[in-house]
């Protein structure tokens, strides 16, 4: 299902041994594991026949080559604002691990002590949107999960903290667009895989 307007297709990077293991991965620079490589070079397929005017990545080494296996290297401007969510002091934790010394935490609620908010977040998903809505064309975006997120959800118009309810599987593709107009903007489609 197309659309006459501009469409922004998110990709989440492949696998790594640490999203695997479910360990919050903001700034450390994972690898990504043969089987997430395996699953970018996959995503290729699932953009047959799309155009992109721009492709943006993460500077992480994940998105890069997640992005780069997808055959999407060539053409991309890695973008500092689509970087993961700043975890700090949660930096590679488990969310159990978390939750033992700190009981009743939700990232989207509470951020990370000596790393990023939701709203700190949600400040770069902004600067984010306002590149795209000066991008006359569709847009290819590879990054993480959690910044993932939090961008549809200011898409969209919600709090950072909305980002909560969208969960996003590793290489998965989603696609941001409008619905009647450019000032109806949709989740068009959500965590395909």
């Amino acid at each position: 299902m197309s659309s006459a307007f501009p469409e922004i297709y998110l990709v989440r990077h492949g696998e790594t041994g640490w999203s695997a293991s479910g360990r919050h991965t903001g700034r450390t620079d994972i690898p990504l594991t043969a089987k997430g490589e395996e699953a970018a070079r996959g995503i290729v397929d699932r953009l047959t026949g799309l155009t992109f005017q721009a492709v943006w990545s993460s500077p992480s080494q994940r998105a890069f080559d997640t992005c780069r296996l997808a055959g999407f290297g060539e053409h991309v401007v890695k973008k500092p604002d689509l970087q993961e969510w700043d975890y700090g002091a949660y930096e590679g934790m488990t969310s159990n691990d978390i939750l033992a010394g700190r009981p009743g935490w939700r990232l989207f609620r509470d951020g990370c002590p000596n790393g990023e908010t939701a709203a700190d977040v949600g400040a770069r998903a902004d600067a984010i949107i306002a590149g795209l809505r000066a991008v006359a064309g569709n847009v290819l975006i590879f990054s993480s999960a959690h910044f993932l997120r939090v961008l549809a959800a200011r898409w969209v118009g919600l709090p950072p903290e909305g980002g909560t309810y969208l969960v996003l599987d590793t290489a998965s593709l989603s696609v941001l667009g409008y619905e009647h107009d450019l000032t109806e903007p949709v989740i068009r489609r959500w965590n395909q895989k």
